[in-house]
Formats: C-alpha cells, sequence, structure tokens
C-alpha cells in the first residue's frame, strides 16, 4: 500500500527540534558534553505540595474515569488565581475552559474558528504553533514583523486594509516566545481599539506571565477595558508550575469564542485525569511565594549566561521575561550556520531564529533551564568559540 501524507502535513516542515536533537545524539556519540539550551522544558521541580495532591488521588481507583471535561474546582482555582495574581473577575463556569496545556487549546482553536480564505495575524518571529495551527485549519497567515527598533511590537498601522477586511483573529504574545519582549497596557489598549474596528478575535498567549523579571508589572491583557468583549487569553500551569508533562492549562475571556472552542474539544478529547486537575487547584490555590522564588532563580540564570557572554564578547541584550535569551549573533552568519557549528564544536545547543520566522533571522534562542554551573560552562564554550 502506497502511504502518502495529506497537503497539509507536507506544507508543515520538520521540527527544528528533531535536527537539533538529531545534532545532539551526534555529538554525544563524538563523546562531547551536550549543554542543552534549546527547548523550553522546566529543570525545576513542581511544588511540593503538588506533587503530593498527585499522590493521594492517584491512590483513589474511583478517579480512572473520563472527567470530560474541567471538573468545577479547576475552573473555580483558575478564577482564584487571576483574582489573586493580576486582579480580573472571572465567571468559573463562563469565562474559564480547561486544556490540555495551552498549545493544545491554540491549535484547536484554529480550527474550531477559521475557514479557508480566512487570515490570521501572527507575530514574527513567533511560536510555531501560531502559525501550523492556522495551516492545519486552512487558513492564511499574515505575518507581523516583530523588530527591535519597535520594541519587538506589532506596527498594526501598516497592515493593509484588504487582508484586514479578511482577518478573523490576531495571535500576541507578551511576554513571548522566543521574542521575551513585554507589552505595555498602552499597547494593549491600542490593540483592543484596533480589534473591535476591523472585528478581529485577539489570542493572547501568557503562558510565562509569572516568570517576569526585574520587578517589571504582570499585566494580563484581560486587565484592559474591552478585552474580554474580543479577545481570550492562554495560560498554562506547564512553566508557572514547572507541571509541562502533565499537559494542563486554560483559556479565559470572551464567552462565546470559548463556547466554540469547547463544542471542538468536545469531540476529540475526554478531558484530563482527575489526579492532574487536582494537582492544578492546589497549584492555582496554594502558596504564591514559590512563584517569586522562582523567578530570583532564572533572573540569577540570565544574568549569569548573559554576563559570561560579554566576557567573551558577546554582548546580548537582556531578557525582561521568559525562561529564554534571544539574542543577536555576531555577523558573518546565519542562524543555522551559527547553531549548527556550535554544537559540533562546543556541545552546547540552541535554536536558529528562522525556526521561529522570517524576522528571526540573526538571532539564537537559548533557554535557560540548565543549572547556574552548566550554563557558566555553556558561556565559557561559547565564548571560546567565537574566539
Amino acid at each position: 500500500m502506497n502511504m502518502v501524507a495529506s497537503k497539509k502535513t507536507e506544507r508543515m516542515a520538520t521540527s527544528i527540534f528533531t535536527e537539533l536533537a538529531d545534532k545532539k545524539r551526534e555529538a554525544i556519540k563524538k563523546g562531547m558534553d551536550v549543554i542543552d539550551l534549546s527547548v523550553g522544558s522546566p529543570d525545576l521541580p513542581p511544588p511540593p505540595h503538588v506533587v503530593d495532591t498527585i499522590v493521594k488521588y492517584s491512590k483513589d481507583t474511583t478517579k480512572y474515569g473520563y472527567t470530560l471535561k474541567g471538573i468545577d474546582e479547576f475552573n473555580e482555582a483558575a478564577a482564584y488565581f487571576y483574582k489573586e495574581r493580576y486582579g480580573i473577575e472571572l465567571n468559573p463556569e463562563r469565562e474559564v475552559l480547561q486544556l490540555m496545556g495551552s498549545q493544545d487549546g491554540l491549535a484547536h482553536l484554529a480550527t474550531a474558528m477559521i475557514d479557508p480564505g480566512d487570515y490570521v495575524l501572527v507575530p514574527d518571529p513567533g511560536y510555531p504553533i501560531y502559525e501550523q495551527g492556522v495551516m492545519i485549519a486552512g487558513g492564511s497567515i499574515y505575518p507581523m514583523p516583530l523588530l527591535e527598533e519597535n520594541n519587538f511590537l506589532p506596527q498594526l498601522h501598516e497592515i493593509p486594509l484588504e487582508i484586514l477586511h479578511k482577518t478573523k483573529m490576531m495571535i500576541i504574545s507578551y511576554p513571548g516566545n522566543p521574542v521575551t519582549a513585554l507589552a505595555n497596557k498602552e499597547f494593549f489598549e491600542e490593540v483592543v481599539a484596533f480589534a473591535k474596528k476591523y472585528n478581529i478575535l485577539v489570542v493572547h498567549d501568557f503562558a510565562y506571565s509569572e516568570l517576569i523579571f526585574d520587578q517589571n508589572p504582570q499585566i494580563s491583557f484581560m486587565s484592559v477595558q474591552g478585552a474580554k468583549e474580543i479577545g481570550i487569553e492562554f495560560n498554562s500551569l506547564s512553566k508557572t508550575f514547572n507541571m509541562a508533562g502533565c499537559r494542563i492549562g486554560y483559556a479565559v475571556g470572551n464567552e462565546e469564542a470559548l463556547k466554540i472552542l469547547a463544542s471542538f474539544k468536545s469531540n476529540i478529547d475526554y478531558g484530563i485525569f482527575y489526579p492532574i486537575q487536582m494537582a492544578a487547584v492546589s497549584a492555582l490555590t496554594g502558596d504564591f511565594s514559590v512563584l517569586q522564588k522562582q523567578v530570583e532563580e532564572y533572573e540569577k540564570r540570565r544574568d549569569i549566561l548573559i554576563s559570561g557572554l560579554a566576557k567573551g564578547g558577546w554582548q546580548v541584550a537582556n531578557s525582561p521575561a521568559t525562561m529564554f535569551v534571544w539574542a543577536k549573533i555576531p555577523s558573518g552568519w546565519t542562524s543555522r550556520q551559527f547553531a549548527f557549528e556550535l554544537i559540533e564544536k562546543t556541545g552546547v545547543v540552541v535554536v536558529p531564529g528562522d525556526a521561529f520566522g522570517k524576522q528571526g533571522e540573526g538571532y539564537v534562542r537559548m533557554a535557560i533551564v540548565q543549572s547556574p554551573e552548566n550554563l557558566e560552562k555553556a558561556a565559557k564554550g561559547i565564548a571560546e568559540f567565537l574566539q
């Protein structure tokens, strides 16, 4: 039998992370000491009370059936978290929707909302699922360049009217991935007015909401007047509580958009394991002092990496948030040349910026999900490579 992939699958390029994993294996075979700064998977453990909750409920054999959707306790916990952390009132029944991770939700939202011929505005560079989700849905992409000279904010006034009249959705993310920039309230207010004018659903990816450094403010898009009328916001327990493998997150905001996404999800999944949901409840309603300690740890790691690179002559911009450093590479390289040669010569794995879009060329993304000692070694290895 001749197996043929769908045209949609053929259009999806092999993930850069697969290529990096292959090169990483080659380096290990050569006996190199590999330090992986590519995948943004937290290396820190979940809070102890979260682990204890999983253990407790996993022993209850009555909790192994389908949950079908988010349990009431989860929705109430998410609403509580938003009230406590961002000062936002949410209706747990209508303005919170549980997801199997925010990536799952972002991919499914496009299929639930987008038809062929519809345009979606996506950041460039941006997290790959933004574009891939729209591609799977059969929609069209209009990339919004995120440029350093514009503080990595899209210039909404530059988007052609003929595109805007066909645009159904817009995706933004602050703090972002791979670009670690922050947005201020004035920008979010501009987005709300823009979306109302052109009847566009705004999707804000807020997965790094609790990894904001240097005492910068945490600004949820939902805190802006009118945001619930035109938008939803995705959040995740993966980065905030180091529960990436648990695959649990949520979206909040516009009731009608969440209802559409919930209807789609009801046809393709049967809910998240009850002990995981209760662990999420424990996280969202527990001791928030652990979040500040985590921020301090990542700030320390960021400073170690950036100062180490500076000692070697590579001046890299300070990341104000997330678990990444978005670094402009020295001249004379493409992003892929730099990343691939770096692995081959030093064993340090970083992601070439063009993997996140055309405007990512000239940059690499480095994840600070290694110990301070390993980050010091990585910086030293990179410095020797550049010299």
